[in-house]
């Protein structure tokens, strides 16, 4: 892990305060030790625990504390609401561990330099239920837009003044708000991209009422509230490559592995049922069978022809005429790692989304790959800059293909960004370990790299590529699936020429990608 610090601190007049601060503040970010509490306890623990744990720190603490007070705002000069909250932080400092709870104020408190910020949830009071949203009848069927734009959750503003009585500076906030279900946005006097396009940041509200026009948007979203809590198997850190300056910067990506424990246990779905037959007649011309061999100088069992010919003609000292049985074994390990990321949310029909496609794909290959006996991985990744790589775990090496598994891909869902470098580095680590003939790692996604920094466009396209070099120097396969109609343009200095295949048809994805599988391992 890494503790990021300011390169200056120029709070205090005085230097000997600012280097204390220094050093104070590098304590309560290491110690921290109750997370889940309020921000005003959470800091009064951990000031407490550093204090307590910490002697030399303490005596520090109290000048920071007088020096502290002596910059916030005079009491005698907030009203009286306000007052109130600053007494209690001071009471804090002075005490920590005396004040429960924060006073309630029309504004939040001046900032507390000897406290940690506190964490406000990145998508809070704006997420009604979907079912107080009421279907237009009238409503014209979806225009779409692959165009990502900037939104943010907000609430809808409520408007009961009088029809003439109104801020002439709210004809503009009001053209901010766009009436929506989920990534539509209403608008009938014009075309809606276009006034799309005029916003900077669009803002999410509902108000439960029907719309007559809809525009299907990819909309880049905060995280919402519970984002910020997801349950980690592992934390590690990944190099990731600069292709300005020719060098593989280390611990640059951070790879958080996340378990998808809350899935519940599923069958597979009814609608796969026909598929799921076929292929396992498919494949189960793969299993394993006995070979038969003959004329072989060992063997359990005469093989009568040589023999006679042996014997018939005084052949010496030959001795190849036994038969032999051996079994032909798959010795194969295969990883495949979809891409979860927001623009798998993009329609490809009137009913199905890609990331349907991509669950459906995941199912069948599942099925398929559990009659060979083949052993294989699923996982599914997405990101939020270098910071966050999530990668979500479907099925281990280690696991047996079941409900608990059919679960786990049946909750997947689209999210965020695709830094696919660091995604394909920790896969060729989870695949390196395996001891196999042949090792395939199979990628299925539905773009090019990229992500809300600059890992969007050349950087993200050469770090992929170095990532697949140094897979490939460790003996695994690496290929790309992908239902990106323009994928020819990046993908063949990706992956190179021969490593990919573009589905015209991204419905067919399902059923193509086990007879993919079963070309690519013969």
């Amino acid at each position: 892990q890494a503790l990021r610090l300011p390169p200056l601190i120029d709070a205090f007049p005085a230097t000997s305060l600012n280097r204390d601060l220094y050093f104070w503040l590098a304590a309560l970010c290491a110690v921290d030790p109750q997370p889940h509490l309020s921000w005003l306890a959470r800091n009064q623990a951990a000031v407490l625990a550093i204090t307590r744990g910490y002697p030399g720190l303490a005596a520090s603490y109290g000048r920071l504390v007088e020096a502290e007070i002596a910059r916030r705002p005079q009491i005698s000069k907030l009203a009286p609401d306000e007052a109130r909250q600053e007494q209690a932080i001071r009471d804090a400092l002075r005490r920590p561990g005396s004040v429960v709870e924060l006073p309630a104020a029309r504004r939040p408190p001046h900032p507390v330099l000897l406290w940690l910020r506190p964490e406000f949830p990145a998508a809070g009071k704006p997420h009604p239920n979907k079912s107080q949203d009421q279907p237009s009848q009238a409503a014209s069927a979806p225009q779409s837009d692959k165009k990502r734009r900037m939104a943010e959750y907000t609430e809808m503003p409520e408007r009961k003044g009088g029809l003439l009585l109104f801020r002439p500076e709210s004809i503009f906030s009001w053209t901010e708000y766009a009436k929506v279900e989920h990534e539509t946005k209403e608008n009938e006097d014009q075309d809606l991209a276009q006034a799309a396009d005029d916003l900077d940041v669009i803002a999410i509200a509902r108000d439960g009422k029907s719309v007559a026009k809809k525009l299907r948007m990819m909309l880049d979203l905060p995280p919402s509230e519970g984002d910020n809590h997801l349950p980690l198997d592992e934390s590690k850190m990944l190099p990731e490559w600069d292709y300005r300056t020719h060098t593989l910067k280390p611990d640059q990506c951070r790879v958080n592995t996340i378990p998808l424990a809350d899935a519940k246990p599923c069958a597979l779905p009814e609608h796969l049922k026909r598929d799921q037959q076929r292929l396992r007649r498919q494949f189960s011309a793969l299993l394993p069978v006995r070979l038969r061999l003959k004329t072989q100088p060992e063997g359990n069992d005469i093989d009568i022809d040589p023999y006679i010919r042996h014997l018939a003609h005084n052949a010496g000292a030959e001795t190849r005429f036994y038969l032999d049985q051996r079994k032909r074994e798959r010795d194969l390990a295969c990883l495949l790692l979809a891409d979860l990321s927001l623009s798998t949310e993009a329609w490809v029909g009137e009913e199905r989304r890609v990331i349907d496609v991509i669950r459906d794909s995941m199912f069948l290959f599942s099925e398929a790959l559990s009659v060979t006996r083949d052993r294989f991985a699923l996982y599914g990744f997405s990101s939020q800059q270098r910071t966050d790589v999530r990668f979500h775990t479907l099925k281990t090496f280690n696991e047996p293909y079941d409900d608990t598994v059919r679960g786990r891909i049946n909750s997947i869902s689209p999210a965020y960004y695709t830094r696919m470098g660091a995604a394909i580095r920790h896969a060729t680590e989870i695949l390196g370990r395996q001891k196999a003939r042949e090792r395939l790692l199979l990628l299925l996604t539905d773009g090019k790299p990229n992500d809300a920094d600059l890992y969007e466009g050349r950087y993200g396209i050469e770090d992929t590529r170095k990532a697949l070099i140094a897979a490939r120097q460790q003996g695994l396969r690496p290929f790309c699936v992908t239902v990106d109609q323009e994928a020819h343009e990046y993908l063949p200095h990706i992956f190179g020429k021969d490593n990919f295949i573009i589905i015209r048809k991204p419905s067919e994805l399902p059923a193509r990608l086990p007879l993919l599988y079963a070309l690519l391992t013969r």
